[in-house]
């Protein structure tokens, strides 16, 4: 029956709406007579408490949330897998939302949960300006920042050092003797974006090799139609100027230039060596598998939601992760883990 009220329990059982209020909420403080009747009345009318408006009632909640850029890319699934489970085990339920990478949707979700007063939001920011950072800190709900940090250090926040990432997937082409390296990524001005961007130009410079070395390839967005699109303008690179070696922002990107060249007849990585970024399950998976930055997903979530419920340990317990531990730093609540290198046939 829909719409049955406290109100019609109490009629039905014969009591007052406090003796029904109380068998649910303090059921030791009745007779057992009167828990008796409600819990029949409850059974025959079909009545369903209205668990958030008692929590809205009592100023708090049970439920987390975490808002991510791009549910679709499987690096956010991983990382909402460890955020889910952490929230589970400190009694509390997750909240799984989208931002699309539209600032308008993220500002739409963050209203929303700060209207049904949840405990605390675990948030990847679609703009990490100081402008925008300065809106979030004013948010009137706890917040952990994931996948970003905050360059004031103000809010806490869970990320992975993209330079270094960066920096390291283009040392390992350099070792393996490319000298023309195409970069595909984008769009400008995301923070990680830009910081692997960086890290690509600090192996070059390192190297000691001129920054003609690298060319930049941008994307509107990092898809695997977007890869595939790279992987035609690779292919198609004029001879001898064409690069002989590819590093990819994301796996995504990876995986469709991957697809692209082996389909137009090129050998990897005989033809074209190829790295990515995030380590997602399809890399070792790939026809060729494919050689990319790992990063702790699972653990970033978990991290991040244990930051949120304890910003006293702030230390990314990985215990249960089934990933490999990796050098993290903590200061001041914000979380920063050093990524891995993957070496697989895509570039060996």
């Amino acid at each position: 029956m829909s719409g049955v009220s406290i109100k019609d329990v109490a009629a039905r059982a014969g009591v007052s709406i406090g003796t029904v209020s109380n068998v649910l909420n303090r059921p030791d403080s009745v007779s057992e007579v009167n828990r008796v009747k409600v819990q029949e009345a409850i059974d025959e009318l079909g009545y369903v408490r209205n668990e958030s408006a008692r929590q809205l009632r009592m100023g708090r909640s049970r439920f987390l949330a975490l808002v991510v850029l791009d549910i679709a890319n499987p690096f956010f699934t991983e990382l909402a897998r460890g955020a889910e489970e952490t929230a589970e085990a400190g009694g509390h339920t997750l909240l799984l939302c989208s931002s699309a990478e539209d600032l308008t949707r993220e500002r739409r979700h963050l209203e929303v949960l700060r209207q049904q007063r949840v405990a605390g939001i675990v948030l990847s920011p679609v703009d990490t300006s100081e402008e925008r950072l300065a809106e979030l800190r004013k948010l009137d709900v706890p917040l952990v920042l994931v996948d970003r940090g905050d360059p004031d250090g103000t809010t806490p926040s869970v990320s992975v050092d993209d330079v270094e990432g960066g920096r390291m997937a283009v040392a390992h082409l350099l070792n393996s003797g490319h000298r023309h390296i195409a970069v595909v990524g984008g769009p400008r001005g995301f923070l990680q974006v830009d910081q692997r961007f960086e890290g690509a130009r600090r192996a070059v410079a390192e190297a000691g090799l001129p920054p003609g070395t690298l060319t930049e390839l941008d994307v509107a967005v990092m898809t695997i139609e977007s890869g595939r699109s790279a992987g035609t303008r690779l292919h198609d690179w004029p001879q001898p100027d064409r690069p002989t070696a590819v590093f990819c922002l994301n796996d995504l990107l990876a995986l469709g230039v991957l697809q692209e060249v082996v389909q137009r007849g090129f050998k990897v990585p005989d033809d074209l060596a190829i790295v990515g970024y995030d380590d997602i399950d399809f890399a070792a998976a790939a026809t060729v598998p494919l050689t990319s930055v790992r990063q702790p997903k699972d653990r970033l979530g978990r991290s991040a939601v244990q930051l949120l419920l304890d910003p006293g340990h702030a230390d990314g317990d990985s215990a249960g992760t089934g990933e490999d531990d990796l050098p993290v730093v903590v200061h001041d609540r914000q979380v920063v883990y050093l990524p891995e290198l993957v070496v697989r046939a895509s570039s060996s």
